[in-house]
């Protein structure tokens, strides 16, 4: 795949319009393109300028990265370059490097007063200071608006704001006083000291013969670079000279039909478009016929630094096979073609080598007015004004007031605010004010602000503040400024990112879950709503084979950058009468309309539609996905369960039962858990993909495991095939990004975490399938589903000692590297799952049992609970699972509750407190593989042995025997091991008896 982000053609006809002035483009007239993402598919699109248009717009860092350069004439060429090395004839032609533009961008004054911010730092810059500026255009309007900086933070930031000049540069330079305009020389140089005026002599300690001599060795250096340079350039010359007279003469004279023939009478790629074949006759013309590819035996085209191969390594994936240096053979014309043409008639073959455009790595855009997201560090500590682009503010009623705190704010060099808003980093109140919750400290609780104590002002005369900040603070939110400031900056800049990008928003870019749509069943299937017919049309089904005409059809390939999704229904009206749609083909004959849909899917697919049970996938075409739109319900089921309040049937179930019910089966918790894992659910909506393709998945990403350990250095084709065919599978949305290529560990681990919740939230939606379990009206819906379960659960008394026994374990055994959040048991559960006791029995005279934590996000507890806790199935690559496929437990609440996936704005988790017969534990202390059948004769569990354990003096062991490891944290003395806390590890699920289901509150603190 081609990533030049330009592009270079001679016009193919006069109906281009430049975007820069929006006047014609006419025809073999000279345009250049900024390639953007397409709105309508997965690629991007030419925007075409006249050349003078192009490079007001941008400045591409060198010609070369501009797609199809080297396919220019020279002279245009030549313009191009001069065009960015600044000497084209209406541009300064200063030797200094300075333009008049450049002049008029830049500015030198002294600080009118002291509200100005600097860009570099984000420190406020003193009245009387010399400011430094660059112009940059407004987001709303085309005027330009001045950028401040520190002298030394302008200097820092010079090559990202691009500028090349000297002191002179800055416009007000001359108003400056001589000392100031010293200080500007020293940090950028002056006109006078970089050049070398006539006369000047050269004075240094190497002796003059060292001199001479060092002096001849470079020159002669400089003369022979120079004579490469002017070599290649002679030759670039006359090789472009020689491709344009075989072009010319082929556009003249000799007719498309016969430069297909003679691609053809040579075994080369039939490329389409009038400049494609000439540009590809005269390649062969001129440097011979391409031999073809050695690795997939394709054909190889030109392609703008390289010769690529467009043949297919599978029916998945490309050849990715690209050469600087291709095999030729002569270019053959047959007898009569050459004695017809006169373009042919002299042509002799000749072998050469072409020269190739250098392959640039990165390529570099230089807009004409950039700006540069800062990078927002916290301001400079200075002990005599501590409070030094600061601002403070204060709530409530204090020891000292208003004015006095104000006074010493100012005198340590802060800016006091009376209100409390963005700009404010730290607000000074009481313990009494927080407890009151006054609007101003709401206001601050929502900034995220510190609110700090009246000490504030005397410690930080000891030390920098975002220390005493910590110090003295006495509310339990609050993020450093700097770091506010920062998000902020960067999100801002994420969103104007966005908005450059495209003028259209690509709803594939948003994190959100799409709008609900109705879908309406007809016999068990749902028209597609995008057709607008779904009110008067119906799927049509064949009566005799039970066929369903409905398909959905994806495509994936990463090298291309294609990801492609096709849906097709044959529709029929509901009554026989007439039907329009905004996407519809229409047809007044029953056969004509299967035709055209057998027509269309052999089309996509390559397959024939009665044989596509026998389906086989082929290069470049779409591959059928075995997803459902019509035998599930839809989210509108779970609101007759959100909603039961207001049915007149009453639940049987207690209120914390019922509240816990609607938690597991909340459908949007379902979708933003696969949002985030980049599910793209305009594709694939919530509870539509079959077992069967989710066992495929877990299938390749087993493979990729495999090619990516083996170490096989030719494996990048075969991981590029895998990775096509599991995105196939698993549509994701990447926006206007690319996928990732599944080429690390680390990313199989993510999807096949992935897979497992998709397995998990798979069965809590079917379990919401109205197809399959009519709900009945007499019983309320919660109750319904509270059955499917098949697990009893019930509430524990928080007076109890049972319950208190429990939040003991919690508190104590959470650890300390995990204080980002605390934990409050908001509701406990006692479980008992139907049938799991008596496949538990044949363990119980087992040794060891302990009572352990099981963390996994809400989203999975319908299938846990339901289904049990389960171990991965064979498909599934070992990767992700540190001694192997098994049931993972822990003594730390906090190591499980890691895995709750909890946030601050979604702080609900559920976790699990299971009995664990281990009896004999094998101990580890780095990752090992291991299974059922591998564990070592005698041992019944793992035990990853952890740095940290809970504190065997506090251990709890229950009635009838179980072991609660319910100690604070302490060190288990344990050396050499890759864990800081223990992991407990069953191979027989039969070994787990679910004994408390715990519903936590996670308290963040930032």
């Amino acid at each position: 795949m081609d990533e030049s982000g330009f592009q270079a053609e001679y016009a193919k006809s006069d109906r281009s319009t430049c975007k820069g002035c929006y006047s014609n483009i006419a025809k073999d007239t000279l345009r250049l393109a900024i390639m953007v993402q397409s709105p309508s598919f997965d690629g991007k699109i030419p925007t075409w300028y006249h050349m003078g248009c192009f490079f007001k717009k941008v400045k591409p860092a060198d010609p070369q990265i501009i797609k199809g350069f080297d396919n220019l004439r020279w002279d245009d060429q030549e313009k191009i370059r001069k065009k960015i090395d600044g000497t084209s004839k209406n541009e300064s032609n200063d030797k200094s490097g300075e333009t008049e533009s450049d002049s008029k961008n830049f500015n030198a004054e002294y600080a009118r007063s002291n509200r100005s911010t600097c860009h570099g730092c984000n420190i406020r810059i003193e009245k009387d200071l010399v400011r430094l500026s660059k112009k940059v255009s407004t987001n709303h309007h085309h005027s330009l608006t001045d950028q401040w900086y520190h002298i030394d933070c302008f200097k820092e930031h010079k090559d990202e704001l691009q500028f090349n000049g000297t002191a002179e540069t800055f416009l007000g330079f001359n108003e400056l006083n001589k000392e100031d305009q010293t200080e500007l020389k020293k940090k950028f140089g002056s006109l006078t000291t970089n050049r070398k005026r006539k006369g000047d002599k050269i004075e240094d300690s190497i002796s003059e013969n060292s001199d001479v001599s060092k002096a001849k060795q470079s020159k002669t250096e400089i003369n022979n670079d120079l004579t490469s340079v002017e070599d290649e350039k002679r030759q670039r010359k006359e090789q472009s000279e020689l491709l344009w007279k075989y072009k010319d003469a082929l556009r003249r004279e000799v007719p498309n039909d016969v430069l297909k023939e003679l691609l053809e009478h040579n075994q080369q790629k039939l490329v389409t478009g009038e400049s494609n074949l000439i540009e590809t006759v005269a390649d062969c013309m001129a440097f011979g016929a391409l031999e073809h590819c050695s690795e997939c035996g394709g054909f190889l085209i030109f392609n703008h630094h390289c010769y690529r191969c467009t043949g297919d390594v599978t029916e998945w994936t490309k050849c990715t096979y690209t050469t600087r240096t291709p095999t030729r053979k002569p270019f053959n014309i047959p007898d009569d073609i050459k004695t017809e043409y006169e373009a042919f008639k002299t042509y002799k073959y000749k072998k050469r080598d072409r020269i190739l455009a250098p392959v640039i790595e990165k390529q570099v855009t230089i807009p004409k007015t950039s700006e540069v997201t800062p990078i927002i560090q916290e301001p400079t500590y200075d002990s005599s004004l501590p409070l030094s682009g600061y601002v403070i503010s204060s709530a409530g009623r204090l020891s000292s007031s208003i004015a006095t705190i104000q006074k010493e704010v100012e005198r340590l060099g802060g800016t006091y605010s009376s209100k409390i808003d963005e700009n404010v980093g730290i607000v000074i109140s009481s313990k009494d004010e927080i407890q009151k919750k006054s609007k101003k400290l709401q206001d601050a609780e929502k900034l995220n602000i510190h609110i700090v104590s009246e000490e504030f002002i005397n410690e930080i005369k000891n030390d920098r503040p975002s220390i005493i900040m910590e110090k003295c603070k006495i509310s339990t939110w609050g993020i450093l400024p700097h770091v506010r400031k920062q998000t902020k900056v960067d999100e801002e800049a994420k969103i104007k990112s966005g908005q450059q990008t495209s003028n259209k928003s690509d709803s594939r870019l948003k994190k959100s879950v799409p709008d609900k749509v109705q879908l309406k069943l007809k016999d068990g299937i749902a028209v597609d709503p995008d057709s607008g017919l779904e009110d008067t049309c119906h799927v049509l089904k064949d009566t005799e084979t039970g066929d369903i005409y409905t398909a959905v059809l994806g495509l994936v390939d990463i090298i291309r950058g294609t990801n492609s999704f096709y849906k097709m229904q044959l529709l029929e009206s509901d009554n026989g009468t007439e039907f329009r749609g905004d996407k519809v083909d229409e047809y007044s004959r029953r056969k004509d309309a299967i035709d055209a849909y057998h027509a269309l899917f052999l089309d996509k697919t390559g397959n024939q539609w009665l044989d596509r049970k026998n389906f086989q996938k082929l290069p470049n075409k779409h591959y059928p996905l075995e997803i459902d739109y019509g035998q599930h319900a839809d989210s509108d089921q779970m609101k007759k369960i959100l909603e039961s309040a207001n049915l007149n049937i009453h639940s049987k179930l207690s209120n914390s039962v019922q509240e816990l019910i609607k938690m597991i089966f909340n459908v949007e918790n379902m979708q933003q858990a696969l949002l985030s894992f980049d599910i793209d659910l305009n594709k694939m909506p919530l509870g539509k993909l079959s077992k069967n393709q989710l066992d495929k998945a877990y299938q390749i990403l087993t493979e990729l495991q495999t090619l990516i350990t083996s170490g096989i250095t030719t494996s990048k084709t075969a991981i590029i095939d895998a990775s096509n065919r599991f995105y196939t599978l698993i549509p994701h949305a990447c926006g206007l990004g690319s996928l990732p290529l599944l080429d690390n560990v680390e990313l199989i681990k993510t999807k096949t975490e992935m897979i497992d919740n998709l397995r998990e939230i798979e069965i809590a939606y079917s379990m919401l399938d109205q197809s399959n379990n009519t709900i009945d009206s007499s019983e309320h819906p919660i109750d319904v589903h509270y059955k499917k379960l098949k697990c009893d659960l019930e509430p524990v008394d928080h007076n109890s000692d049972e319950f208190k026994l429990i939040e003991q374990y919690m508190i104590k055994t959470h650890a300390k590297t995990h204080d980002q959040y605390t934990l409050k048991l908001r509701e406990l559960f006692k479980t008992k799952r139907d049938g799991e006791f008596d496949r538990f029995k044949k363990f119980q005279k087992l040794d060891n049992h302990q009572l352990l934590w099981h963390g996994s996000r809400t989203t999975n507890f319908a299938g846990i609970l339901s289904q049990g806790l389960r171990i991965a199935p064979p498909e599934a690559p070992v990767t992700g699972y540190m001694f192997g496929k098994g049931v993972y437990f822990a003594d730390m609440v906090s190591k499980s509750a890691n895995y709750c996936w909890t946030s601050k704005t979604s702080p609900e988790g559920l976790m699990l407190l299971c009995e664990v017969a281990l009896g004999k534990m094998y101990e580890c202390y780095k990752a090992t593989s291991l299974s059922a059948s591998t564990l070592p004769n005698g041992t019944h569990s793992t035990k990853g042995c952890g740095s940290t354990m809970p504190d065997p003096k506090e251990y709890y062991h229950t009635n009838d025997g179980v072991l609660i490891p319910m100690g604070h944290g302490v060190s288990s003395n344990v050396r050499q091991t890759s864990l800081m806390y223990n992991e407990y590890i069953v191979y027989d699920t039969d070994q787990i008896n679910m004994k408390y289901l715990l519903r936590l509150d996670f308290q963040y603190k930032y």
